[in-house]
């Protein structure tokens, strides 16, 4: 799998955020990273970007397409919108660093 040729504009917002949960931080620990991106990304994308934007070497990247759920809200139905979410391992020895905290 080549690293396509894509923009840096497009690597940059890829990435929505990171998401945060109880499962997230269980992989974190086997060294696996969840980001909620664009509905339109592709692995190869995906990878490109973590790897742009954190300099870390990737070494896989599962993704999970999530349908968004039907809501109530009084007698209006509404509906939530559809996400992606990429599961990213890195290689051994990277790690991602998200406390943004200056080191001395």
């Amino acid at each position: 799998m080549s690293t396509p040729k894509v923009s840096k504009e497009r690597l940059i917002n890829l990435l929505v955020a990171p998401h945060v949960s109880e499962k997230s931080a269980r992989a974190a620990a086997a060294n696996q990273y969840v980001f909620k991106v664009l509905t339109d990304a592709t692995k190869p994308e995906i990878k490109a970007a973590v790897e742009f934007m954190f300099n870390v070497k990737v070494a896989s990247v599962n993704v999970v397409n999530q349908n968004g759920k039907e809501k109530r809200f009084g007698r209006f139905a509404g509906r939530r919108s559809d996400t992606k979410k990429a599961y990213v391992s890195l290689a051994a020895g990277q790690t991602i660093d998200f406390g943004g905290a200056e080191q001395a």
